[in-house]
């Protein structure tokens, strides 16, 4: 066996181990944290009220979270990006795939920010005009910020200002 292929089956069992599987009754979860460069990947699924299937990928990048959100199926949707912008409070969004007609994912792209800070990437395949289950999934997908320590609870947040 070469060297690179011997590096790369080094490569994949320390990713193997540092994989995180947990189960619960809303869904599956997998995490996976790369050693020193701070990226972490987390899958996880949940059913929403309307037993509708979303599907959550959350990457984390320094000083960045990249987040797909799909909605009963693994279709990209429409790719926004988010950042804090320069004055004051205000947030910087724009459509870089899709349509300017679906703003879907901008609206949690743009809160996404408000309540982390980071630059943020969204790809979202929420149906336009549901916004009973994008409220659902921008309430799921904040939940596991949260326990995964991204972002702050409201209050928390609130005293710290």
């Amino acid at each position: 066996m070469n060297l690179q292929k011997q590096t790369e089956i080094v490569a994949l069992n320390d990713s193997i181990s540092n994989l995180e599987l947990t189960t619960s009754k809303k869904g599956i979860s997998a995490s996976l944290v790369e050693g020193d460069n701070g990226i972490q990947i987390t899958c996880f699924s949940e059913v929403s009220h309307d037993d509708v299937n979303l599907h959550f990928q959350i990457i984390r990048l320094p000083k960045q979270i990249y987040v797909w959100i799909g909605c009963n199926t693994a279709k990209f949707g429409h790719l926004y990006a988010a950042g804090p912008s320069l004055s004051n409070s205000a947030v910087a969004v724009t459509c870089l795939l899709g349509g300017t007609s679906d703003n879907t994912g901008s609206g949690i792209a743009r809160r996404l920010v408000m309540k982390t800070g980071l630059n943020i990437i969204v790809a979202c395949n929420i149906p336009k005009n549901s916004p009973m289950l994008e409220a659902e999934a921008e309430k799921k997908l904040m939940e596991k910020l949260i326990r995964l320590g991204y972002a702050k609870p409201k209050s928390q947040a609130l005293s710290s200002q």
